[in-house]
């Protein structure tokens, strides 16, 4: 594709411009100063203008000197005579020479300003032009039906979260029943989850985006299914090995609703609602988990509570896996973006993506395998960055969840339900933070500051929830804080991934975010566990630090200072920038320059 930009105009050219100016000008001083000097020379050897009165005093001497010198008069009269009429004519070509240098200088700076009057006036009809084309440039046609795919996604990450915390609110009542530790079954989800990550972008990428969310839906509701019991139990729960298969089933189908939210962004909305999608589908599942610290504290006091409201979720998941196999589709009519088009065309010819703009890669082939487009993403250039951000957006985010409960209570939180109502909250702020900043991300496209701000909020918010005896409104805020601003760092770093390794696979990028975030999670988790018991006294006061605020201080300084050293270009945004699409076929684009 052509990309055509509008040709400035530099310093050196200006430089030369100036240069000329004043040889012109040099030029045209020196020329008046040699047309002086000959005209004065001029009027110099020229004889002096003589009444008749003097011409006959001047005649009648001459006759009282005699005869003998009249010779010697008339020689010297012819000698002056000849002389004058030499200096007379050597004066005229000086002066002639030197006039037509200061014309021909003249003309010479008469030319160069005019051309220089024609290259400005050019320059202004190529903005002018430039402009009138942005403003014809026809915006991208949206469908309605993004915000029903954009619902399905969210309201599937949401289910999928319900069914993993459901029983992290009633573990007495799960181990009456069971007599097992409700943390091995989310520890058996989460494992599940990793290692379904390894296999979702290969089905993705083969089958496209409708077959497999709508297959993960159904196979989420089969899970549900198991773990109620119904229909083939009465008021009893099944057996814990049946809720354990359930539970699998449901963590195998997680990964396709947490890794195509950028996938779906770039399929389906205009470069300037990106961003805010992606922030509802990635971080709604912070909803389901704060649905189930409320209804299933409210819920799951007994057997027949928690059977309740597992058969709750079964319904749920059942009437959403049926509406998206009715109404979820693969694709708009036409894209929503000159860069989504651009992709089009290159599956449509089979071939690499080729662009001019930022000098993008080839795009991943079908054949390649999922390891080995994870290495290819991880060494571009430009992916580290906000592959650290969002590892730790999630790695922060799940800590402070896991810690939350004994922190709030540490500031005077005795309340169980307000423990759970302040816990509700983290988790919508988390979505909330991410909608607004995503929006603001998509207006401006300041990824970086707007991400190095979001660390540094979320530093204060950590380092005021790890202080010892703060006061409860305190700790609530810090809390909240940082759920407004750790959150919204995964969808932006998300997006942010997509735009450096464009023409790349956005589900796989996330795929790899997402795994690489769960890992680090699992790891950092125990690890926290272990550092809590630790004090370090602050100088100059009473107070101290737990040793895990200080890692999450340290984990959160050291990225934000690597994450400062970003400074890889938006192909993506570069290409939008530089294309428009005109008419109803794929194979209409060209070069904002040309369309009108």
């Amino acid at each position: 594709m052509v990309v055509r930009a509008k040709a400035r105009r530099g310093p050196q050219k200006d430089w030369r411009n100036r240069r000329t100016s004043w040889s012109v000008a040099a030029a045209t001083c020196y020329a008046g100063y040699a047309g002086c000097r000959c005209f004065v020379a001029e009027m110099a050897s020229r004889p002096l203008p003589q009444s008749p009165r003097m011409r006959g005093v001047a005649d009648e001497g001459l006759r009282r000197r005699g005869e003998g010198r009249e010779g010697t008069l008339d020689g010297d009269a012819d000698v002056d005579a000849r002389g004058a009429a030499s200096s007379s004519s050597s004066g005229y070509r000086s002066c002639l020479r030197a006039l037509s240098f200061l014309g021909v200088h003249r003309a010479c700076g008469f030319l160069t300003a005019r051309r220089r009057r024609e290259i400005d006036r050019q320059a202004q009809q190529s903005s002018e032009l430039a402009e009138a084309t942005l403003e014809s440039c026809p915006p991208p046609v949206l469908y309605n039906q993004r915000w029903v795919q954009l619902a399905f996604l969210a309201l599937l990450a949401l289910l999928s979260d319900l069914v993993c915390f459901s029983v992290a609110a009633t573990p007495a009542t799960w181990t009456k029943v069971f007599g097992q530790d409700p943390a091995t079954l989310i520890d058996i989800f989460l494992f599940t989850n990793v290692f379904a990550c390894f296999i979702e972008p290969f089905i993705i990428r083969n089958f496209g985006l409708r077959t497999p969310i709508v297959g993960a839906a159904l196979l989420m509701a089969v899970g549900c299914w198991l773990r109620s019991g119904m229909p083939f139990q009465g008021d009893e729960l099944p057996g814990y090995n049946t809720v354990v298969a359930g539970t699998m089933l449901v963590a195998v189908a997680q990964p396709f609703f947490q890794c195509t939210p950028p996938l779906l962004s770039a399929t389906w909305f205009a470069p300037d609602e990106r961003a805010m999608s992606t922030a509802v589908a990635i971080n709604f599942n912070q909803v389901g988990i704060a649905a189930a610290f409320i209804a299933g504290g409210a819920m799951g006091g007994s057997e027949a509570g928690l059977k309740t409201y597992f058969v709750i979720i079964t319904l749920l998941s059942t009437l959403v896996a049926a509406a998206s196999l009715v109404f979820f589709q693969e694709r708009p009519p036409t894209p929503p973006s000159a860069s989504e088009l651009e992709k089009l065309l290159a599956e449509k010819s089979s071939g690499a993506l080729k662009t001019e703009v930022g000098g993008a890669k080839e795009a991943s082939k079908p054949e390649d395998s999922f390891p080995k487009e994870a290495w290819r993403l991880i060494t571009t250039p430009g992916f580290i960055p906000p592959l650290a951000a969002f590892v730790t957006s999630i790695a922060v985010t799940n800590v402070v969840g896991a810690f939350m409960d004994l922190k709030l209570q540490r500031a005077g939180f005795s309340d169980q339900m307000e423990v759970d109502m302040a816990g509700a909250g983290f988790e919508v702020a988390i979505v909330i933070g991410g909608i607004i900043l995503g929006g603001l991300v998509d207006r401006n496209k300041e990824y970086k500051s707007v991400t190095l701000w979001c660390i540094a909020a979320t530093l204060v918010g950590v380092l005021l929830l790890g202080m010892e005896s703060l006061p409860r409104s305190a700790a609530l805020a810090a809390l909240l804080a940082i759920g407004s601003f750790a959150g919204p760092v995964q969808p932006i770093n998300a997006e942010l991934a997509v735009e450096v390794t464009y023409p790349c696979d956005e589900n796989a990028i996330e795929a790899v975010q997402q795994l690489c975030g769960n890992l680090v999670s699992a790891l950092l988790v125990p690890i926290c566990q272990w550092a809590a018991e630790l004090k370090i006294a602050l100088p100059g006061s009473d107070g101290y630090l737990r040793g895990d605020t200080l890692l999450l201080l340290a984990i959160l300084v050291v990225v934000g200072l690597y994450f400062s050293t970003f400074s890889a270009p938006l192909k993506r945004t570069e290409v939008d920038q530089a294309n428009c699409i005109t008419g109803d076929e794929l194979d209409v684009l060209r070069p904002r320059a040309e369309s009108k």
